[in-house]
């Protein structure tokens, strides 16, 4: 459960107001969901079956799969994020799209409690079973918009979104919204689709995505809009039909 005082400094980085509920800030109210589902597989995301078996089956074979077998585990993956995010004690960072927290605990570890690790969701049973994972005054849940999270603008050090980008209806606005809550110098990561390159391959990779409910996006077109948006030490890396992409926010603005 995460501590009150945790929660405190969350609210104190809000925009907007938020409740508590069930162990987390709530600033969606009666919303049962933060907009309506883009797809098939975000649909299932919002069940109240799928948060049990979200991090020891759903997400390990739904990513095996994106990812092909040269892909990393779902630990390694964790791995690579802190590792491209460069965490370390007394920073804030953002999991967007944090399901059931794994990621979020991770960070919270490296951030220390001098430090605050947020995991924002849109969907209730996820940030639920994430409390019921949580004991640390490094950490703390937010049910929010992902697209738009109702933090002030540069107040974050680093921003992890994986498995997630390629759903959202409108990605471009919420790497908007990444870049402005970002602190200058902080890093982001993404693991998000990536198009393969072969015609016969982007067919059926754009068929695939359009049948669940995902966008499949280009090789090198998350790239191109990070450094669009200011960031610098872009770094890119693909498996399967996944790219893992990472960036620095410019300290000049």
């Amino acid at each position: 459960m995460p501590h009150h005082s945790t929660q405190q400094r969350l609210t104190d980085l809000l925009s907007e107001p938020a409740t508590t509920v069930d162990g987390f800030l709530d600033t969606l109210g009666d919303a049962a969901q933060a907009g309506p589902p883009t797809g098939l597989t975000q649909r299932l995301m919002r069940t109240t079956l799928l948060p049990q078996v979200y991090e020891r089956y759903w997400r390990p074979v739904l990513g095996r799969v994106l990812k092909g077998p040269s892909g990393p585990s779902m630990t390694g993956e964790v791995e690579l994020a802190a590792e491209r995010l460069a965490l370390r004690p007394g920073q804030v960072v953002l999991d967007v799209a944090c399901g059931t927290g794994r990621f979020t605990r991770a960070f919270g570890e490296a951030v220390g409690p001098d430090g605050l690790a947020i995991g924002l969701d849109g969907a209730r049973s996820m940030l639920a079973r994430a409390v019921e994972e949580t004991d640390s005054p490094a950490l703390t849940y937010l049910r929010a918009d992902a697209v738009e999270p109702p933090l002030r603008s540069s107040t974050v050090d680093a921003i992890c979104c994986f498995a997630a980008l390629h759903m959202f209806a409108e990605p471009e606005r919420a790497l908007d919204s990444f870049a402005r809550i970002l602190r200058p110098g902080g890093r982001i990561v993404l693991l998000t689709s990536a198009r393969r390159d072969c015609q016969l391959a982007r067919i059926a990779d754009t068929a695939g995505g359009i049948a669940s409910g995902q966008r499949m996006f280009d090789r090198g077109e998350i790239a191109a809009s990070l450094r669009a948006r200011g960031f610098d030490d872009v770094r890119e890396k693909y498996f399967g039909v996944a790219q893992l992409v990472s960036g620095r926010l410019s300290d000049v603005q």
